[in-house]
């Protein structure tokens, strides 16, 4: 009988028969999480999965019991754990672990949470030049006070609720120091870009929707936005298998045209449940019949649209799309397609494939699936002919992939995008609710400082729009949802009510446009 799975054999030379040793590996990890004053005993987990090397998910079971919690990837390597998490006095947002190998006993959760925050900003200030940066005097101290807090938590580790606590507070204030350090970062190169007009371009836009247009919503945005984005939607043009119906959207383009406002268009390609053809379920098992079918959508709608149209979304979230029995090399044939009939058909207009749920939770679970960021990489060697990379940002939705994240994390995302070797990235979609769900973080996927409200929308969105737009290759900002209770964007994401009476969130967004818009004083 061989070793047993999850042992390690070794065979010691002796005088005499062999003697097999075996010595247990430890497999799973574990994470013990101390009730303290703040945090309660950890009873539900939200949005948890495994990270392996280079925040890639990685598969494997994530479970709690006795207020442990146990994580099995059947695989002998340091992991990391990501979870929704509740932090006092500054919200509840997606949080990570360092990479760890499996111990016996547990780590301590708020321990290992707050170390790699503080590794994060440690970077962050490194890459960014904040070490010694004038003005920086009060965010340095408190992210000291962080590391202090830490260092504490590490010498109590023998009396584990003592250690979670000092840990806890460590956690809280590095994430207040990682914010306001992102926004400080962003004020100086904000501020750079506008002096250097770099905002003579049109760079807001929102995503209507894909009903009729009202005459009072497009009244609303004219002179207010920069741009419109028409949703493309496959399933809507083409409910039947023959034919194509492209009313709603002729009725856009006139509105738009007469309103003076640009269009973009799109996703083209979009394997999504909501996208996706109901009678292309048929052929769910017949790629070179999907191909065929998606190649002619594609050539017939750019044709039409061509002269109309200024920046073309030709796919979005292959990648994360699981509709159809998909392999990697056919996710890249189809963007090449896309990409390639777009350019041909529309060549002065921009080609954009977009990058959805960029942390690739959806990984974890779904081995047909593609990481986002290794989907972009080879989508980028790959020599498609694309102009920009898009990226969503959507919060706000107790599900996979929509769990809030903190600035930090997001303007990093931004930067890696920037590294993959196009000169330019759109925000294709962005949104936070403004629905209240009080401190209920499973239905509400997290909040930020306080519940979701009006004034939590408005404050949110214009921080984000500021880390943004102060990165020089991001191009243009698209709001996802326009209107509560059209269409099928985020419940209560809309920058309008659903009487189209504006919310604090599009007036400020208005006015932060003039802003930028206006001459910098000298």
């Amino acid at each position: 009988m061989g070793p047993r799975r999850g042992t390690l054999s070794v065979v010691v030379e002796a005088a005499g028969p062999p003697i097999v040793c075996l010595w247990k590996v430890e497999r799973v990890l574990k994470f013990a999480c101390p009730p303290t004053g703040d945090q309660q005993r950890l009873t539900e987990l939200h949005g948890a999965h495994l990270l392996g090397a280079d925040s890639v998910p990685a598969r494997g079971s994530v479970q709690l019991k006795d207020g442990v919690i146990l994580c099995d990837a059947r695989v002998h390597e340091p992991l990391a754990l990501s979870l929704l998490w509740s932090v006092p006095g500054f919200g509840a947002v997606q949080l990570e672990t360092t990479r760890l190998p499996a111990r016996p006993e547990p780590y301590i959760l708020q321990v290992e949470l707050a170390r790699h925050r503080l590794m994060r900003i440690n970077f962050k200030r490194e890459e960014w030049g904040l070490f010694d940066y004038p003005g920086m005097d009060d965010i340095a101290k408190r992210i000291d006070e962080a590391r202090d807090l830490f260092v504490e938590a590490l010498e109590h580790q023998g009396n584990p609720v003592k250690a979670a606590k000092c840990a806890e507070a460590s956690l809280a204030g590095s994430l207040w120091a990682a914010e306001q350090m992102s926004r400080f970062h962003a004020a100086i190169f904000l501020s750079r870009r506008q002096q250097g007009r770099g905002f003579t371009h049109q760079f807001l836009g929102v995503n209507v929707p894909a009903g009729l247009p009202d005459p009072g919503l497009v009244k609303t945005l004219a002179g207010n936005v920069d741009f419109v984005r028409i949703p493309f939607t496959w399933k809507d043009i083409q409910p039947k298998e023959q034919g194509a119906e492209y009313d709603v959207i002729d009725e856009w383009v006139q509105a738009c045209k007469t309103a003076k406002l640009t269009l973009h268009g799109g996703p083209l390609l979009s394997f999504g449940v909501s996208s996706l053809p109901d009678w292309m379920y048929i052929w769910e098992n017949d790629y070179d019949t999907v191909f065929e079918y998606a190649r002619e959508h594609v050539r017939r709608t750019v044709e039409r649209y061509a002269k109309h149209v200024r920046a073309w979304v030709a796919v979005s979230g292959l990648h994360a799309s699981d509709a159809l029995s998909l392999n990697f090399e056919h996710m890249i044939e189809l963007t090449r397609m896309a990409a390639t009939i777009t350019k041909r058909a529309a060549p002065r207009s921009q080609v954009i494939i977009d990058l959805t749920q960029p942390w690739g939770e959806y990984f974890a679970r779904n081995q047909r699936t593609v990481p986002p960021l290794l989907y972009a990489e080879m989508v980028a060697q790959s020599g498609i002919p694309f102009d920009a990379f898009g990226l969503q940002f959507l919060y706000g939705i107790g599900s996979e992939g929509y769990h809030l994240r903190d600035m930090l994390q997001i303007s990093s995302m931004i930067d890696r995008l920037a590294n993959l070797g196009k000169p330019v990235l759109h925000i294709t979609g962005v949104n936070v609710p403004s629905l209240d769900c009080g401190d209920d973080i499973a239905r509400s996927g997290g909040h930020w400082h306080a519940p979701w409200s009006d004034q939590a929308q408005a404050d949110w969105l214009y921080a984000f729009f500021e880390i943004a737009l102060s990165k020089p290759f991001v191009e243009t900002v698209c709001v996802h949802t326009l209107a509560d209770g059209l269409g099928d964007g985020l419940p209560g994401g809309g920058l309008l009510r659903e009487n189209l009476e504006p919310k604090p969130a599009f007036d400020r967004l208005v006015e932060l446009r003039r802003s930028l818009r206006s001459t910098p004083t000298e």
